[in-house]
């Protein structure tokens, strides 16, 4: 029973430049799910294809050298990650159809910053690890035949990702990822991730960051809180994430979402993946002050009891 309830997944977003591409395998310890999403930039469309299967129709890497593979197979779905970080590199192939379309890709990731690596405590025995990645994106993914090629700005992020969560739980998270002009001009991939979840000590245990060129800067704990929309199914339509040192102040708009909600006996899941655009700002350990108006981002709002 302890061992079903240890969740791991290797998960990629990547944003190719016309729309953002999301690739989820996960051992759930009861069964195995690859989840895809797409969302076209232009004209608002999310497409989705989640998939259930067995947990021995899924394979998580057991750790991120040597050619290590991820794998998920079903029918009509068929993904791969091969991972290569002592050489910084990654790839991602992956071939599915669905009442969504179909969907293929193949998808090299070269490394561009220095990782985030954490352990935080949820409590007795409950630990997370996570690994998260920087990547500049190169090759194409294909929606019902038509191909879209990597832009010299596409750039991702993947999350190796392990948690022994407690039975009753709530994540709130945040990313973004991209190209900023430096002060000197220069153009620079990157990206940050916020996170406020169920970690004993905030302050000393947190994954919030900023990518830059081969480094990293760290921020400090932050809080989520939300407007709410119209309609209450519905996410809230606008998240405000800050911390209490002003390092951190984004408004962030949801545009469209992916609904997973279960209510059932001993099981509630209301898990909102969404999409949407960023205002604001965050800040580097040096006080720079980095500008994300318009930019793209990527959330969930996830609370379970399982």
């Amino acid at each position: 029973f302890n061992k079903a309830k240890l969740t791991l997944w290797q998960e990629a977003e990547v944003d190719l430049g016309p729309g953002v591409l999301l690739i989820a395998v996960s051992d759930m310890g009861l069964f195995g799910k690859m989840l895809h999403l797409y969302w076209d930039k232009a004209t608002g469309r999310l497409r989705s294809w989640d998939v259930t299967r067995p947990v021995r129709d899924v394979s998580i890497a057991p750790n991120l050298l040597d050619g290590a593979r991820t794998l998920g197979s079903g029918p009509h779905c068929q993904v791969e990650y091969v991972n290569h970080y002592e050489q910084g590199q990654a790839a991602v192939t992956g071939r599915l159809q669905g009442r969504a379309g179909q969907l293929a890709y193949s998808l090299k990731l070269t490394n561009v910053s220095l990782p985030s690596i954490v352990s935080i405590p949820f409590g007795p025995n409950r630990p997370l690890y996570s690994q998260k990645n920087l990547f500049a994106a190169s090759g194409w993914a294909e929606l019902d035949g038509r191909r879209i090629d990597c832009g010299p700005q596409a750039t991702a992020i993947i999350d190796d990702h392990r948690g022994y969560y407690p039975r009753r739980m709530h994540y709130d998270w945040l990313t973004a990822m991209g190209v900023r002009r430096t002060a000197d001009g220069q153009a620079e991939r990157f990206g940050f991730n916020l996170t406020r979840n169920q970690s004993l000590d905030q302050q000393r245990f947190n994954e919030n960051l900023v990518w830059m060129a081969g480094r990293i800067s760290l921020l400090p704990p932050v809080a989520f809180t939300r407007e709410h929309a119209t309609d209450p199914r519905r996410p809230a339509n606008v998240w405000h994430v800050a911390d209490e040192h002003d390092m951190v102040s984004i408004d962030y708009t949801v545009a469209t979402h992916n609904a997973m909600v279960t209510h059932a006996l001993v099981v509630d899941i209301d898990y909102y993946y969404t999409f949407g655009t960023l205002a604001g700002y965050v800040r580097d350990e040096d006080g720079t002050k980095i500008v994300l108006d318009g930019m793209v981002g990527l959330g969930e709002d996830k609370s379970m009891l399982f």
